[in-house]
């Protein structure tokens, strides 16, 4: 079965896509909603001086917020509606995914199945829209404080009403995001929620690439530098692929089992466990907590506390006490989601229930904890990898002045959702052309 779905895997092309009625619908539908998204970036939120937010942005495009300008699309230094992007979306499900796993009412909520499921699913959304609303009234201040060089504000009537209309667009336009977000996913082609993310990076990337260009033509950055900075963009691209691509094969021997007079059984299959379990989950989550807080104390402009002066000096992409956070932070989602999404006892039990068994290692607990293990192991080397991916490159960009479209981050989420993207055009492919030889048979056999 294996060799056949790699042979029809290979030999798909142009002319399968075609005949896919429903995949191509798919794909017209995310790239339709991905453009309304795009459009979206670029309607500005009522009552902004566009001159002076473009004097003050530029401030900022080194630090924090053009960090987050990167993962918003550009929608942030604009400051459209759609400037808090899905993030406060992303903390929310963050926030819910840790209460469920210390809360036994969410537990067994999350066990009543479809039913529970939704219910978490609807709490998530109060819990994005109260976080949207939260941060979008203290960027709705932070703009009201910031001075361009000349003494003009970004605010054309700064006040009560200007806060409550930013309130209302920026909760807004992140509730719409998280609805585009759920259609792709049911309707399109991939995760919508990084599909979002992903198409934000790559519509800035030719920018980023005609500025680190300019620095090399100008003599800001050496031709060397330049060279080697591709070559290590290309490296890492390269090395997410292989780990990702990567996983550890547990062998899995089913029985003999005799059926009237047929055997059926006694075959072996494998059962496989990502080198990467928890994809590019964590760097997104650790990157959505250090960024939305720190988004917020940048748009102080520095007339803020003294405690939050120093947040945006100590916590800036580059600085120490950042990158151990991120760290931190990214190792720490890396174990929790895989623990989410691979569970050691419920796969053993389903081996058990099926007759299957790793060789040398008796069903039930005895292959719970050898799962376990092997999980424990994968992931180690799964935080490691993405800890290194997202942290060198920002090193370098810190010393260099590198634009963050070549950090590890932005280059794993676009590799990442890329090869996940296309393995289920891959899979909708597959399971288009099976129906084609089902019903091939069907009308043979009948003709017999």
């Amino acid at each position: 079965m294996a060799s056949a779905a790699e042979q029809l895997a290979s030999s798909m092309n142009f002319g399968a896509l075609a005949k896919a009625t429903e995949l191509k619908n798919r794909i017209w539908f995310t790239l339709g909603a991905l453009i309304v998204y795009r459009l979206g970036t670029y309607i500005p939120i009522p009552g902004i001086d566009p001159v002076m937010l473009q004097q003050i942005s530029g401030q900022f495009t080194g630090g924090v917020l053009g960090m987050f300008d990167v993962f918003s699309g550009g929608a942030l230094g604009r400051m459209t509606i759609f400037a808090l992007n899905i993030m406060p979306y992303i903390s929310a499900s963050i926030i819910m995914q840790l209460l469920t796993a210390v809360s036994p009412q969410l537990e067994a909520m999350k066990k009543e199945g479809e039913s529970g499921r939704k219910k978490i699913i609807q709490d998530t959304r109060y819990v994005t829209v109260l976080l949207a609303a939260v941060q979008a009234y203290g960027i709705g201040v932070g703009l009201e404080s910031l001075q361009a060089g000349g003494g003009g504000s970004a605010v054309i009537d700064p006040g009560l009403f200007f806060r409550a209309t930013t309130v209302i667009t920026l909760t807004g336009g992140t509730i719409f995001l998280m609805w585009l977000g759920e259609q792709i996913t049911q309707r399109g082609v991939g995760n919508g929620i990084s599909l979002i993310i992903f198409s934000g990076i790559v519509a800035n990337l030719p920018l980023a690439l005609a500025e680190v260009f300019e620095l090399s033509r100008t003599g800001q950055m050496s031709v060397i530098f330049l060279l080697a900075l591709l070559i290590m963009s290309v490296g890492v691209i390269s090395f997410i692929v292989f780990v990702e691509r990567a996983q550890r094969r547990v062998i899995v021997q089913y029985p003999k089992r005799q059926v009237g007079n047929k055997m059926f059984g006694g075959e072996a299959s494998h059962l496989p466990m990502k080198l990467n379990p928890a994809g590019v989950i964590p760097p997104i989550f650790a990157s959505s907590l250090l960024l939305m807080p720190l988004t917020v104390a940048g748009f102080s402009g520095g007339a803020g506390p003294e405690w939050l002066t120093w947040v945006t000096a100590t916590m800036g992409p580059g600085q120490p006490l950042y990158l151990v956070v991120f760290v931190a932070l990214i190792v720490f989602f890396a174990f929790f989601y895989t623990s989410i999404v691979f569970n050691p006892d419920d796969t053993a039990d389903n081996l058990k229930k099926h007759g299957g068994f790793v060789p040398g290692i008796r069903p039930g607990k005895n292959t719970a904890a050898y799962l376990n293990h092997i999980l424990m192991r994968l992931t180690t080397v799964g935080a490691i990898y993405l800890s290194l991916v997202c942290i060198l490159p920002e090193i370098l960009r810190a010393q260099y002045a590198v634009p963050f479209y070549f950090g590890g981050t932005s280059l794993l989420i676009v590799v990442s959702v890329t090869m996940d993207t296309v393995g289920q055009i891959h899979s909708h492919l597959l399971a288009h052309q099976y129906e084609g030889l089902i019903k091939k048979t069907k009308l043979k056999g009948r003709r017999g």
